[in-house]
């Protein structure tokens, strides 16, 4: 199976020109490593310009949030039929950023169930904020996870993606460990069962939380991970690049 990488821009970078040519490289580098798919988010107003500029299937597009209606009075949202309209196959929902600005696990089990209706890959992060000795985080993670996928159908389940992405790691100068990783795999997976029956054991998890080249290739090995949610790394294309050739190698 083919590692997921997901390339969130974020808000970068500051120019249109800038993001052609952060996009020629990461095409380079999707081309370079073929074993991986690689989905692109960047800001939403470079999306349709993006896609004119990407030939063939190597690399596809997710927004970094939508909105749950179809249309309405939500000044400065984007709703799922209006991202489908324009190419998009995949939706980042419940972000830590987009947590920490105020969006809650209902807001989140309303995208998703929203971007399924519109043929759209929901792409749900969860994770805690700080992380304490007592585990306490696993029921944060497991509340996220009951009122995000509440709307779900069991036959549905197996289009919709799980990222771990822990807020205390994003931007942090070192990764969680795989191994740590690979005890909270299980977890949401256990969870997922619990709530939907043995279709759970598909699930597909990605990791998120300062990834790069040197932590990428242990944690696609060790961390029980089917791919990765990469911030920082995906806004260079020469780290990106690294990033892959790491992924490639490994």
């Amino acid at each position: 199976m083919k590692a997921l990488i997901v390339a969130n821009w974020k808000m970068n970078p500051a120019t249109w020109r800038t993001a052609k040519r952060l996009f020629e490289a990461t095409k380079e580098a999707a081309d370079y490593a073929k074993s991986v798919t690689v989905v692109v988010a960047p800001p939403a107003l470079y999306v349709r310009e993006l896609r004119s500029l990407s030939r063939g299937k190597r690399i596809t597009f997710a927004l970094q949030n939508v909105h749950y209606g179809s249309t309405g009075a939500y000044t400065g949202e984007i709703s799922c039929a209006q991202a489908k309209d324009a190419g998009i196959l995949y939706a980042i929902i419940g972000h830590a950023e987009r947590r920490e600005m105020g969006e809650t696990d209902d807001d989140t089990r309303k995208k998703v169930a929203a971007a399924l209706a519109a043929d759209i890959t929901p792409i749900l992060c969860v994770g805690e904020t700080t992380r304490s000795a007592n585990g306490e985080y696993f029921n944060t993670v497991k509340e996220q996870l009951r009122t995000g996928l509440a709307d779900v159908a069991p036959a549905k389940l197996g289009r919709v993606i799980i990222t771990y992405e822990p807020l205390w790691t994003i931007g942090a100068d070192k990764a969680m460990s795989p191994r740590d990783m690979h005890e909270m795999a299980i977890f949401i997976r256990k969870t997922v069962v619990e709530m939907r029956g043995e279709n759970g054991m598909s699930t597909k998890i990605l990791y998120g939380g300062s990834v790069d080249e040197s932590n990428a290739g242990e944690m696609l090995r060790r961390g029980d991970v089917h791919g990765l949610l990469v911030g920082r790394a995906s806004e260079d294309g020469d780290k990106f690049m690294a990033l892959m050739n790491a992924i490639h190698n490994a």
